[in-house]
This record gives structure tokens, C-alpha cells and sequence, in this order.
């Protein structure tokens, strides 16, 4: 029978707390649940061009193969769910990558614990996550009860809600795992119907469809049939948690990660067509929504110029959209695609 130590469980589930984290719970590192629902869900090709999630498999069931002598996943969470005091972007830019990074922010947490649990255990080793290596962290979060997985395919953390940010800490210390808690999306089903390009059915999330993977994961020319879908969509997509009634009376996240309303530099759409890859750079500089590389970021802003007919600033689009043909030859189609859109009457 495996020997748990009690005290020091509470003891580190106490200094996450301090450390700046929302929700904590202790996962163990072996067999990870849902396992088989993953291998499923990638032999649909679900995952689309992101090949990184099919490789390591055998790590991302397994936490203690990605961290030899592991025995606990320390789990944790913060919240992002926007405050109505909190200045709306001009540009759509999904919640998570309006404030800083994430990923260097949550990191320095994550790092900031681990001293602390060393200087209270001084056997203590592990390392930490966050989106940095081939971990299951939503089913992890699960078992460790933090919440549930939603039909959004999102962790829905009670008191939460689906505005949350995942990282992990897998660790040599013998911690008493929790139980997954109760709770589940029953009958709802409002994220399926408000999904604008069908990506989410009982199946899973089919990234190949979903505006978030295409407008971040997705490099090159995007498929017609999705194009309208997409709506106005520069980084990310939120419309499967707006609609979430679990984020109804969600508390304002941590204020670092949501930001000030200046996501993109406060750049209108009109602005962003006309950027140059330098203004790109200095507009991005330590946010998550850098991820979206330049020429695609151009890309989805042509995209929602599109989608704009009948904006107030339609005309001044079209213009921003022929200024930028004649300097991307690349982005032809899908300008005159654009172009075509708002000419309609």
C-alpha cells in the first residue's frame, strides 16, 4: 500500500495559494485518466497539423516517464475571466491573450512554489509546465478535482468557471492524490450550438474546424467554407465560453493575465492590415497573442475585414485590404476573397 504524507500535501497546497495560484489538487503521476479518449481522439485527426501532439504519447500518459521517480502531479490553476470594468481591445483578440504572457508568468509562479517546497522538504525535485511539454493537463486537472471537462473542451473549475490557465508541477513527493469532483455539463449543450464552425460535437473538438486553431495553430491559406465562420476572430476564439452558463458569475481573473484593453498595441483592424513586421514585433512583445506569427496574423485580419460588410468602416477596410495587395503576393486569394465580401451590398 502506497505511504502518503498528509501534512505535506496541506502544507503545499497552502504555499500554491501564497505563490499566486486560484486552485491547486494533487494528481498521482502514474496512469493518466482519459488516456484512451486522447489516443481516440488523434487517430480522427482531430489534432489537424499538430503533429507535437502525437508524438511522446507514451509521456503524456504517463507523467512519471516525463519525469523519472515521479510520483505526484501538483495541479494547478488561475483565472482569467474578464472583470466589466475591464476596457474592451479594438480588435477581437480571445481573453487569454489580452494581459501578459501566460506562459513566462505562470513559469515564474511554478518556480517561486518549488523554492518554497524545497526549503520545507529539502528531498523535494521536480519540474514544472506550463504548455511546455507532453502533458495531459486538463484530464490531470480532472483527477486531481479541480473541476470537470466541459463539452467546450474546456476545464470548468466550480466558483471559476472555464476561464482558467493550467500548469503542472511533476514531483518526487509521495502527496495523498484528490478525487476528481462532481459535477458536469448534463443537458446543456450551449457551447455545441454556439460554435460557429461546428468544431465541437460529442466526439471532442475537431481542431481542423475550430477559429481558435485556425487563426493560431493554422499556417498558410484557410478554406473558404470556413472563412465566414471565422467572423472577426484575430487571435483566439471565446464564443464556446461567452456562451458557458458556468462563466455567468465568474469572479475577475488574476489582473496580470487580463490585461488593460491595449491587446495588440490598441491597434485598430484598419491599423493591423497596415502593419509592417517590426510594428507586429513591438505590438506582441511579451503577450501570448506573439504566437500568432506575422504573416498570419495579417492573414486573419484580412479574413475579418471580410466579415465586416456593413461595418462603418467597411470602405476604409477595403482600401487598407487593396494597399496590402499590392505588397503580399501570398495573401492574393484571400484579400480578393475579402474584397469581394465587403463589395456586396
Amino acid at each position: 500500500m502506497a505511504h502518503f504524507d498528509d501534512d505535506l500535501a496541506l502544507h503545499v497546497k497552502a504555499l500554491a495559494i501564497e505563490a499566486g495560484f486560484a486552485r491547486v489538487g494533487i494528481a498521482p503521476a502514474g496512469d493518466v485518466p482519459d488516456g484512451r479518449r486522447f489516443v481516440e481522439w488523434l487517430q480522427r485527426g482531430f489534432h489537424a497539423s499538430m503533429g507535437y501532439l502525437a508524438r511522446n504519447v507514451g509521456k503524456r500518459l504517463r507523467p512519471d516517464r516525463l519525469v523519472p521517480g515521479s510520483r505526484s502531479v501538483i495541479c494547478l490553476a488561475v483565472g482569467y475571466a474578464p472583470s466589466p470594468e475591464d476596457p474592451a481591445p479594438q480588435v477581437s483578440v480571445a481573453r487569454y491573450a489580452r494581459g501578459r504572457d501566460y506562459h513566462k508568468l505562470l513559469r515564474r509562479r511554478c518556480q517561486r512554489l518549488m523554492d518554497r517546497i524545497r526549503a520545507a522538504e529539502p528531498g523535494f525535485g521536480g519540474r514544472a509546465f506550463v504548455d511546455s511539454a507532453p502533458v495531459l493537463e486538463r484530464s490531470l486537472a480532472r483527477a486531481a478535482g479541480l473541476g470537470w471537462i466541459g463539452r467546450n473542451c474546456c476545464l470548468i473549475a466550480p466558483g471559476l468557471g472555464s476561464y482558467v490557465l493550467l500548469c503542472e508541477i511533476v514531483c518526487n513527493l509521495p502527496l495523498r492524490p484528490d478525487g476528481p469532483v462532481e459535477g458536469g455539463c448534463r443537458d446543456c449543450g450551449a457551447c455545441v450550438r454556439a460554435c460557429p464552425t461546428g468544431a465541437l460535437s460529442e466526439a471532442g473538438l475537431d481542431a481542423r474546424r475550430c477559429v481558435s486553431y485556425l487563426t493560431v495553430e493554422h499556417a498558410g491559406r484557410i478554406e473558404p467554407a470556413l472563412r465566414p465562420g471565422m467572423g472577426t476572430c484575430l487571435v483566439g476564439c471565446d464564443r464556446c465560453q461567452v456562451v458557458c452558463p458556468q462563466n455567468a458569475d465568474a469572479p475577475p481573473g488574476d489582473g496580470e493575465l487580463r490585461g488593460d484593453g491595449s491587446a495588440l498595441g490598441g491597434a485598430s483592424l484598419g491599423g493591423v492590415l497596415g502593419w509592417t513586421e517590426d510594428q507586429w514585433d513591438a505590438a506582441t512583445r511579451g503577450s501570448a497573442a506573439r504566437r500568432v506569427r506575422y504573416a498570419e496574423l495579417l492573414r486573419n485580419a484580412v479574413l475579418a475585414a471580410g466579415n465586416s460588410a456593413g461595418a462603418p468602416e467597411a470602405p476604409a477596410l477595403a482600401g487598407a485590404l487593396g494597399d496590402l495587395r499590392s505588397r503580399r503576393e501570398d495573401l492574393h486569394d484571400t484579400i480578393d476573397w475579402a474584397m469581394g465580401r465587403l463589395a456586396r451590398p
